[in-house]
């Protein structure tokens, strides 16, 4: 794609993005699912106006990491600490159980292999696609729904940045075991070592911007030095210690969130993802999907494990949520919160395409999870949130 042909497409996705985001906002359901079904219509499955780009993926970049910045920014770090612990384990079970049930969905479909072959790889690898989660979304309708801050909304976005974490670690692992050359215990230590990095920087950087926060009030600058603040942790985080970008930015979101002018700063954030990183991000789910290679086989697999990557993730989070005594409604919010799969499956899934441990043809059978999990969740979090009272201060109902 040429530069001139990127901002006509760039101008399709923002107009197309933005009249599926009313039409379904009119329909009662979130607009972010809107935006999602735009990419499918202007993308290759259906007009073939817009296809993927690497100016396109790198503005989807640049969105999901504002989203997770804006995130981090609206958390109540007290709320954070309280829920810390039971993060953890909803993570780890959202994890684990994903893992297991795509294992057993490959071995009843293609045969178990023995421990250490090829087939058996391959199975644990479909299993790991399935413990990834994408809290953008949710994020984005817990945003429109005004629960993003409360209690449940925070313990989903914790576990989700957990998940991921512990996801990364499972893949090194799984690839470590195919590769000799790879080094799973070095993804542990850079972990640990991007906590600890965090909570350094942490401390210095948020007295710094408390000064400049006192002297400079509800200034423009504020918001300028938070956005490279995140810019540069999440650069760091992927290129220095191998964690998702993502997590770099909902840290940045953190270290600023008790600032008084923390809203401010969101606001300001959510201007730009609001116009356009924000569109850019959703609707590039639809873009890269393409249905051209589906047969029959394909078709039933990929019905499968789009539905085990859905059930297991509501059972491994949703259980474990309803064992630490929240009820059946709440739980059910934080396993259909958590169930989304985005930007992380595709890396793992693109990760095992270059290992030689996912068959090409199984990537579609991924964008299909992407998709409906994407077009599903919000959805169903606001047929479980219908007659709550929202307590968030700052929904993003505009239009």
């Amino acid at each position: 794609m040429d530069r001139i042909s990127f901002f006509r497409d760039l101008a399709i996705i923002i107009v197309s993005a933005k009249v599926c985001g009313l039409i379904a906002q009119k329909l009662k359901a979130p607009q972010v699912v809107g935006e999602i079904i735009a990419g499918l219509v202007i993308g290759p499955c259906c007009l073939g106006w817009v296809g993927q780009s690497d100016y396109l993926s790198l503005l989807s970049e640049i969105g999901v990491v504002m989203l997770m910045f804006s995130a981090g920014l609206e958390t109540s770090l007290k709320d954070l600490m309280k829920t810390g612990p039971k993060a953890f384990l909803v993570a780890c079970m959202g994890v684990l159980v994903p893992l297991i049930g795509g294992s057993l969905l490959y071995g009843a479909f293609y045969g178990f292999g023995a421990i250490g072959s090829d087939k058996f790889f391959r199975a644990v690898f479909i299993g790991t696609i399935m413990t990834a989660t994408s809290v953008g979304i949710t994020v984005q309708a817990l945003k429109e729904l005004g629960h993003l801050k409360e209690n449940i909304g925070t313990l989903i976005m914790s576990s989700a940045i957990i998940d991921d974490v512990i996801g990364i670690i499972v893949l090194t692992f799984v690839l470590g075991f195919k590769d000799p050359d790879s080094k799973p215990t070095d993804v542990v230590i850079h972990t640990l070592l991007f906590v600890v990095f965090s909570f350094c920087i942490g401390f210095l950087t948020y007295y710094i911007f408390k000064l400049i926060d006192k002297k400079y009030y509800h200034q423009r600058r504020i918001p300028i030095l938070g956005l490279a603040l995140c810019m540069f942790l999440a650069f760091a985080a992927e290129e220095f210690f191998g964690i998702a970008d993502i997590t770099g930015a909902y840290v940045a979101g953190l270290i600023l969130c008790s600032l008084n002018d923390s809203e401010y700063i969101a606001r300001k954030v959510d201007i730009n993802s609001y116009m356009i990183f924000g569109p850019v991000f959703f609707a590039s789910i639809g873009l890269i999907t393409d249905f051209s290679g589906f047969n029959a086989g394909i078709l039933i697999f990929s019905a499968a494990f789009v539905l085990t990557a859905i059930v297991t993730k509501i059972i491994g989070c949703g259980l474990t949520a309803r064992l630490m005594r929240y009820n059946t409604r709440d739980s059910l919010k934080i396993g259909v919160g958590m169930m989304t799969r985005g930007e992380v499956a595709l890396i793992v899934a693109k990760k095992g395409l270059s290992a030689d441990m996912l068959d090409p043809k199984y990537f579609a059978s991924v964008i299909l999870l992407i998709i409906v999990s994407s077009i599903a969740a919000p959805i169903i979090l606001k047929l479980l949130y219908k007659g709550d009272t929202t307590s968030d201060s700052n929904i993003a109902a505009e239009s």
